[in-house]
């Protein structure tokens, strides 16, 4: 199980920390040296995300989008994304249902 509250490097400039989950959702922030990537994935969760600082490039099922500081946007269900950081970034990610494959990867 992933301790939440703890900061943790999971590529080349990019570290995140998972907040305490309700019941149903959950809450994950995401911080970003300049140029770090998110790689292209999709989950079958509802994705929000709010950009705390800097500026972000996400690719929605091929669509791009620029993100900043004090932009939302939202990531359907199942659609196919990734990210680049423009700038040093923080994101705030929100997802329902509770990311169980980020809670407890030794179950996936």
């Amino acid at each position: 199980m992933i301790k939440t509250g703890v900061w943790e490097e999971v590529d080349e400039g990019v570290s995140r920390k998972i907040h305490p989950p309700g019941k149903h959702m959950m809450m994950m922030e995401v911080r970003f040296h300049k140029g770090a990537e998110g790689a292209q994935h999709s989950h079958p969760h509802e994705q929000y995300t709010y950009c705390l600082k800097g500026k972000m490039e996400f690719t929605i099922d091929g669509e791009k989008k620029v993100l900043q500081q004090g932009d939302t946007l939202h990531i359907p269900s199942n659609a196919l994304h990734g990210v680049i950081a423009l700038e040093p970034s923080i994101l705030l990610d929100t997802f329902y249902p509770l990311r169980e494959d980020l809670l407890h990867p030794e179950n996936n």
